[in-house]
């Protein structure tokens, strides 16, 4: 039963790291001017679902020995399936997290 522990753990130790990268990344894009950091802070995070899916497949050319075509077409297609998922996760955490970070140094921004 430890096992779901450590897992819970490492899961939000991924949250955090993808919060903390997406902000560091829009902070660099915030100081280049460039106000459009919506869709990029989604895709920074996001963009570890696409690693995810390319290390199935390295995993599946190096590691499986598959004997049937329908088998690496289910692998593929499950595992794209699982990849966009955390796209999606990791994505929607990148995203709240720039935002509650612009929101936040803007708040801060007193105009007079």
């Amino acid at each position: 039963y430890y096992v779901f522990g450590f897992l819970f753990v490492v899961f939000i130790i991924l949250l955090i790291t993808c919060a903390e990268i997406t902000i560091v990344m829009c902070y660099f894009q915030l100081c280049s001017e460039d106000y459009h950091w919506w869709w990029r802070g989604y895709l920074t995070a996001g963009s570890s679902g696409l690693y995810l899916f390319c290390y199935s497949l390295v995993y599946l050319s190096t590691k499986m020995v598959v004997v049937r075509s329908i088998s690496v077409v289910m692998y593929v297609s499950y595992m794209l399936i699982a990849a966009y998922t955390f796209f999606i996760l990791t994505g929607t955490v990148g995203f709240g997290a720039c935002f509650w970070f612009v929101r936040t140094i803007y708040g801060e921004v007193k105009v007079e």
